[in-house]
């Protein structure tokens, strides 16, 4: 959003493609501090993260690394993120599966249940972290394909995916889902994202 970013002191950031990837990012995102030390809270932990390929996904996936679990992480097609990621995962001694496709979609969040619980054995911490938005200055130029795919991706995937993997907790396993300011402030250009964000709240509430 330029004009916050112009508060910040950062450049306006704009790509022509969605997702976007974070090297074209200026400045990149700091992901991590590097003076961060684990104290293996999650040692032995297996974490499943959508959107774990950059910004908040990304981070969670490197500071679970850091405190010692296994990360799985989803990410649509933005390959080079991803590996960036399976590095720095890596680099603390982890393991790190990658795993691409559309997370809207009930037989993908089935896969990739299944590809995580054959790569590590269990699942303990699941991060449904990964959404979409695409800017519009008014309610009026959000075509019902737009409004569906917002909804697939920010709200039913949560469901997809946690029906999937609620079968294989046990107990002490968590599920985490991520929120945005849009649920509580809302946001003129961003009406059918924060829609889907004011029902996480609503979910994490229930």
């Amino acid at each position: 959003m330029p004009n916050e970013n112009k508060k910040q002191g950062f450049p306006p950031q704009h790509q022509d493609h969605q997702p976007g990837t974070e090297p074209e990012m200026n400045p990149e995102p700091k992901s991590v501090d590097e003076n961060y030390k684990g104290s293996g809270k999650l040692s032995g932990k297996v974490a499943l993260i959508t959107g774990g390929d950059s910004g908040i996904g990304k981070s969670v996936a490197i500071y679970y690394a850091k405190e010692g679990a296994d990360v799985a992480i989803v990410y649509l097609e933005e390959s080079k993120d991803a590996q960036t990621t399976k590095e720095l995962v890596e680099a603390e001694g982890r393991k790190c599966l990658l795993l691409a496709g559309d997370i809207g979609s009930e037989p993908f969040c089935e896969e990739v249940t299944k590809k995580t619980l054959d790569e590590f054995g269990k699942i303990d911490i699941l991060v449904n972290n990964a959404a979409e938005q695409h800017p519009q200055k008014s309610l009026l130029d959000i075509s019902a394909d737009q409004l569906e795919k917002t909804f697939r991706t920010n709200v039913f995937s949560i469901f997809h995916l946690t029906k999937a993997v609620l079968p294989h907790l046990k107990k002490g396993s968590t599920i985490i889902n991520t929120s945005s300011i849009t649920a509580y402030k809302g946001n003129e250009k961003l009406i059918d994202y924060s829609s889907t964000k004011g029902r996480l709240f609503h979910l994490h509430v229930l």
